[in-house]
């Protein structure tokens, strides 16, 4: 009964994914192939949210749910990690029709082909972390 709160956001958030077509292997395609405007906009949406979530922790001094400050780290200016791993990231988002949020959502829907797309995920999560300390960080 404990996860009931966290059962309960991923069935919202696969709802929301499902019904505004953001889980659709068709609308990511028509993303990259700058067909169609629906992904630039939710995805948009999603990056000023985020904006304006971060300036009201930093203004108003949120705390987290344990009464904690949110502290936000200021990370090195290297770019070049950033680029190369959102290459990758683009790479098998468009390839595979799914980001991680879409991937459990697709197999929830009944894609089972994302069984697959879900397993190299968790192998390449894996891999990092066995070789993240040899990777410049």
């Amino acid at each position: 009964m404990k996860f009931i709160k966290y059962i309960i956001a991923g069935t919202f958030f696969g709802i929301i994914m499902t019904k505004s077509e953001a889980v659709s292997w068709y609308r990511i395609q028509e993303m990259f192939r700058f067909q169609s405007f629906h992904m630039y906009g939710i995805i948009g949406t999603a990056v000023l949210l985020g904006v304006i979530a971060v300036y009201s922790i930093k203004k108003f001094k949120i705390k987290d749910i344990a009464g904690n400050p949110i502290v936000f780290l200021n990370k090195d200016k290297a770019y070049r990690k950033y680029l190369i791993g959102g290459a990758i990231f683009g790479l098998g988002w468009a390839l595979t029709g799914a980001c991680p949020g879409p991937m459990f959502v697709n197999l929830g829907s009944g894609y089972a082909g994302m069984a697959v797309v879900i397993l190299g995920a968790l192998l390449g999560t894996y891999l990092y972390g066995v070789a993240k300390n040899k990777l410049p960080h």
